[in-house]
């Protein structure tokens, strides 16, 4: 191996273990991950300012103020009141109802500040209906995640592959081009939690084990849970304003009309010049732990990339997979990235795994889309624990779940969704 390689594999590893191990701010282990490769001179500056100037960082940061401004505004707060009042009326079928909407905002919001809001909304209504909360919390959480994987903007996992595939030389995604799988998996998941899921978290043990206020999640530090409380009255201008700025945004990507960090920037500086958002506001919406988290894993992964580590690690893995095949090369590395996302960030997963799937197609002389969506689907898909993502940290402490709890529903919607995956990634983006 080359000096390089060591200090790009050395790097990797210690990113690695202090994630898992948890005692530094995730954003801060990337970071000092990207200044030891600097130093090194493993990767360039050029390189390390192409990673925080990178299209993902532009859209994704843009969207945080679009999405921002939407819950500002009140009008996340209005639908979601409106959800309980449909809840009253009709009983379970309002809650699951609820569980849905969730889910499919969450293909244009952020996921969090949804079941932030819906999550004390469910789990009152439930209770007022004398029906045991913990049978809606985690499915609620569940599907927003998996909502979040329908569009290319609807989870930064899915932005961050698609830019890292565009480095590649790879063609980027369309906005909806990634919808049909998502939707498939997200429809066995969703039958799978309505049919089974509550009759398993029914039997779940009523010990509480909350936690703390400040955790480490998939997605970085989330922080103190009380300052996504943005419940404010309903302003209606800026609500009509900042909802038909986010619809042109997301008609222009789709449409192609601009790139989706174009259009998102527009969006947000829009926002700030007709006075929807205060500059100051628009700041405080950026959530920079997340940015910073993902650019810092974007130049490690970068450095795998650049000192053929990826390429080398895809000529091991073709060697033992070859006999299977494209399609089983594809499963496979679904579930490796299904399991590497349950111990690591979404962000550091995407980052070490695309190249790597890029590579694999190139080997085996298939298209690489097939590999790219399954890193985008699985990066996402992380059920089994409470601290795989945000909103499973956030219904765990609403709930008074157990770990158990995630493990007993999580791991059967894991194994469905890499079924479902298996089915409809080779149907909609043949190899």
């Amino acid at each position: 191996m080359t000096f390089e390689q060591m200090a790009a594999l050395g790097v990797l590893t210690a990113v690695v273990f202090g994630l898992i191990q948890g005692r530094l701010r995730s954003d801060v282990v990337a970071l000092t991950g990207a200044a030891v490769l600097l130093v090194t001179g493993v990767v360039r500056p050029v390189e390390v300012q192409e990673a925080f100037a990178s299209p993902a960082i532009v859209a994704l940061a843009s969207l945080f103020v679009l999405a921002y401004a939407i819950e500002l505004s009140g009008f996340l707060g209005l639908l979601i009141r409106m959800g309980a009042r449909l809840c009253a009326r009709i009983g379970a079928a309002g809650l699951w109802l609820v569980i849905g909407l969730s889910g499919g905002a969450s293909a244009f919001l952020n996921n969090t500040p949804i079941v932030v809001l819906a999550a004390p909304v469910v789990k009152d209504v439930a209770s007022s209906l004398n029906l045991d909360p913990k049978r809606f919390l985690i499915p609620l959480s569940y599907v927003t995640i998996m909502g979040g994987a329908c569009t290319l903007i609807g989870t930064s996992t899915n932005l961050l592959v698609n830019d890292m595939a565009r480095s590649a030389g790879q063609p980027v995604f369309g906005m909806f081009e990634i919808t049909p799988v998502g939707l498939v998996i997200a429809v066995f998941g969703g039958i799978y939690l309505y049919v089974f899921g509550g009759r398993l978290l029914a039997r779940a043990s009523e010990d509480a084990h909350p936690t703390p206020n400040r955790v480490q999640t998939g997605d970085g530090l989330l922080g103190d849970l009380k300052l996504f409380k943005v419940d404010k009255p309903l302003d209606r201008r800026k609500a009509l304003v900042s909802v038909g700025v986010f619809i042109a945004v997301v008609t222009a990507a789709a449409m192609g009309w601009a790139p989706i960090a174009a259009a998102a920037f527009a969006g947000a500086v829009l926002l700030i010049l007709v006075g929807v958002i205060t500059p100051d506001e628009a700041y405080a919406g950026l959530r920079p732990e997340v940015l910073l988290l993902i650019a810092g894993m974007v130049v490690v992964g970068l450095s795998i990339e650049l000192t053929g580590l990826a390429e080398s690690g895809a000529s091991a893995l073709i060697e033992v997979i070859r006999p299977l095949g494209p399609l089983g090369a594809l499963i496979i590395l679904y579930g490796v990235t299904l399991f590497a996302t349950e111990i690591l960030s979404n962000a550091a997963v995407a980052v070490l795994l695309t190249p790597i799937a890029v590579a694999l197609a190139e080997s085996l002389g298939v298209d690489p889309r097939p590999f790219l969506v399954a890193i985008m689907m699985a990066a996402s898909a992380a059920f089994a624990t409470p601290f795989g993502y945000q909103t499973n940290v956030l219904v765990y402490e609403t709930g008074g779940y157990t770990y158990m709890d995630f493990l007993r529903i999580g791991v059967p919607l894991n194994l469905i969704s890499w079924v479902a995956a298996g089915l409809a990634i080779p149907v909609f983006f043949p190899f």
